[in-house]
């Protein structure tokens, strides 16, 4: 498998706070991998590292095949970043904004694409970036990014402040125009049903560990409720393997359980519950019920369930 991004126990500490820790990450080469994690779970600043913008306390990066460190020019002009908050010079039309980029890429500006998707976008060449809404702005920050033709396109919660509308049309096009047979693109992102509409693979940052890498639909498939109802006040629940939480709601108790199957379902009959039931979650419920456990308990998510992951230390993903 080509591996687009590659790194080895990444870590960075900021005033003594560990703010990533020992990241081995790998995104396959030709997906769309979605980044996600709580605020403060240190995406944005995996990101950074990614993009050499902040320098890891230890570890390595690889894009492209190529460490970070020593990244040729030719390397360099394969990846695009998008930041947060699509900064732009404001004061530039958009035409002068295009003139400013491709000065940067003299060898791979591909002014027909941009073209192109500046008239997908209906944007204007004349008009002034100040002067264009959110989402005409994350449009051209898009077409600014793609139009060097990179391999790897990484994207900082690229719909941050667009409403439903303009989101919705930005990650379609974002997929329409961007992904092509070799390209990959990683993207944050907070809203989870985007992440759910576009992302073949996930990870999950939880307190600067990645609990979670593996496809998109292996993670909704792997994380359940269940909810056991009861005739009086429901028992402590005593644990079982893949527990994320478990919490009681008047006669009932609900858990979050990772892997459900005839284990588990032992240890729910013991209880002797008056019904219960099984229930798959969408991405976003998954995502709240996963990253709401506890730190240190919640079991490893990769491509195959990991057996001894409750066994396992506090780093890195299956």
């Amino acid at each position: 498998m080509t591996v687009a991004i590659a790194t080895e126990r990444l870590t960075k500490d900021y005033d003594g706070r560990r703010v990533v820790d020992g990241l081995d990450l790998r995104v396959p080469a030709g997906t769309v991998y979605g980044f996600l994690g709580r605020n403060g779970a240190g995406k944005s600043t995996t990101i950074k590292m990614l993009m050499g913008m902040v320098r890891p306390t230890l570890g390595r990066i690889e894009l492209l095949g190529h460490d970070l460190t020593a990244l040729p020019m030719e390397a360099k002009g394969r990846v695009a970043y998008l930041a947060e908050g699509h900064p732009l010079y404001r004061w530039m039309t958009v035409a002068e904004a295009s003139r400013f980029a491709g000065a940067f890429h003299p060898d791979r500006w591909d002014r027909a694409m941009f073209e192109r998707v500046l008239d997908h976008f209906e944007l204007s060449r004349r008009s002034k970036i100040r002067k264009l809404s959110n989402g005409q702005r994350a449009s051209l920050a898009l077409a600014l990014a793609i139009a060097p033709d990179p391999d790897l396109l990484v994207l900082d919660d690229p719909t941050l402040g667009l409403d439903t509308v303009a989101r919705h049309d930005f990650l379609q096009s974002m997929v329409q125009l961007v992904q092509r047979r070799g390209r990959t693109i990683l993207f944050s992102s907070h809203v989870l049903a985007d992440v759910e509409r576009v992302a073949d693979r996930i990870g999950v940052l939880v307190h600067g560990v990645l609990r979670v890498d593996c496809p998109t639909e292996r993670f909704k498939q792997a994380v359940s409720r269940v909810t056991l109802e009861f005739a009086g006040e429901p028992p402590t629940f005593p644990g079982c393997r893949g527990l994320v939480q478990a919490w009681a709601v008047g006669r009932r108790l609900e858990l979050a359980v990772v892997d459900f199957g005839p284990e588990q379902q032992a240890v729910v009959e013991s209880l002797s519950p008056r019904s219960w039931s099984v229930s798959g979650l969408n991405l976003e419920d998954a995502f709240v019920a996963y990253t709401r456990g506890p730190r240190r308990s919640l079991p490893l998510l990769g491509d195959v369930a990991d057996e001894d992951a409750e066994d396992s230390d506090d780093r890195g993903a299956a």
